[in-house]
């Protein structure tokens, strides 16, 4: 039965058509390469795996993004990836066993039902890289690094570094030894930066009131590091948080330049899921995160392997807006006559690399002339390219 429509793609999915096409791929491959000149390995995981393993150590929000089918051979429920990052920890920790560091990367679609943000596609074309087995600053400044690169290889302007540390959080909600009814719903009213809701639900913890309101305040540059240092001098674990900070920002500094760096330690995006520094890039005009990473140690612990790791990732189609590059019409067109010599020019063209487009019976010219800026023609010493 056919329907009205039925043409159309789902909310969320859409096509990319021809020249749109190349201008991802040829983005694609330029960030690829930058990043294995980095010393990143190019995995490529599958779309659907089993669920188990598709969302090991990932938190609840990723879960729910992620979408469930039955395997009709095994009977085992699979799962659409809505992420790459579980399944690179698995293949480094099945895969890739030996001690030292691995530098990996990625590129492929992803599915998100429903989307992570409002007026999102459903399917990212998702880039990354991934660093496992070092626990120090300094892989983090490696990955902040390729991250900044890969946008200005996309051409992004004016790119805005928000860092933060869930480990901040962390060492205060230990100190505070705040019951589990308030618990959850401290963290929404952080997540809203909501003021109001943060003192009210405190109201009767004058000293943790302050130290939570303190974490809404700590933004800004290096001075919001020391301001929240000297604030959470008792607190256990918040000055090694702040510590890391401090590096990454000094190494970033010495190696990254041109762009803004603040600190946002109210930044819980992904609370469950990361264990150390976040990072978010942002340019103006655009009200999201075109980038975003962070430190997720121990993913690997039910694959057997607990490894250090951090990573980061974009939506390529959400790069593409920034690449101006355009596609020129360089192809040579080729009639469609029958002839062994004709042949035989196609032929050495396209061996020398040269993009060929041959008519076909009673195909004309018309809707080649803006893909071809030459033409094959026939002269007395045989085929020769002519500007057309």
């Amino acid at each position: 039965m056919k329907y009205p429509g039925q043409w159309l793609l789902p909310e969320g999915i859409e096509e990319v058509l021809p020249e749109r096409a190349l201008r991802l791929e040829n983005l694609r491959r330029c960030l690829l390469d930058l990043l294995e000149r980095r010393g990143f390995r190019l995995v490529l995981p599958p779309l659907v795996e089993f669920l188990d393993a598709l969302l090991t150590g990932v938190g609840e929000d990723l879960d729910l993004q992620t979408a469930k089918l039955t395997d009709s051979l095994s009977g085992r429920s699979m799962g659409v990836r809505a992420d790459h990052t579980p399944q690179i920890a698995r293949i480094d920790a099945h895969y890739l066993r030996h001690e030292g560091p691995s530098r990996l990367c990625y590129c492929g679609s992803v599915f998100r039902s429903p989307p992570d943000e409002i007026e999102s596609t459903r399917e990212p074309l998702q880039i990354g890289a991934e660093l496992y087995g070092c626990p120090d600053i300094d892989a983090d400044a490696e990955i902040v690094e390729a991250m900044v690169d890969t946008l200005r290889a996309a051409g992004v302007p004016d790119i805005h570094l928000h860092l933060g540390h869930v480990g901040v959080y962390r060492a205060l909600t230990h100190w505070a030894a705040l019951p589990d009814s308030v618990e959850p719903d401290l963290f929404d009213a952080l997540q809203r930066q909501s003021r109001p809701d943060v003192a009210a639900i405190l109201s009767d913890l004058p000293e943790q009131k302050q130290a939570f309101l303190t974490l809404l305040e700590s933004r800004g540059g290096a001075a919001a590091i020391e301001h929240a240092r000297q604030a959470y001098d008792p607190v256990p674990g918040a000055g090694t948080a702040l510590s890391d900070l401090s590096d990454l920002i000094a190494r970033l500094g010495r190696t990254v330049s041109g762009i803004e760096v603040s600190v946002d330690l109210s930044d819980l995006r992904g609370y469950r899921y990361h264990t150390g520094t976040v990072f978010n890039a942002y340019t103006p005009g655009y009200g999201r995160a075109l980038a975003r990473g962070g430190r997720y140690d121990e993913i690997g612990k039910a694959f057997g392997r607990a490894r250090s790791a951090t990573g980061f990732s974009a939506d390529l189609r959400q790069l593409l807006r920034y690449d101006v590059s355009t596609i020129a019409g360089t192809a040579i067109l080729a009639p469609s006559e029958k002839a062994p010599d004709l042949d035989a020019a196609v032929k050495r063209l396209r061996d020398r690399g040269e993009r060929v487009i041959r008519l076909l019976a009673g195909e004309t010219a018309g809707h080649l002339t803006d893909q071809c800026d030459r033409m094959l023609v026939k002269t007395t010493d045989g085929w020769n390219v002519k500007p057309l």
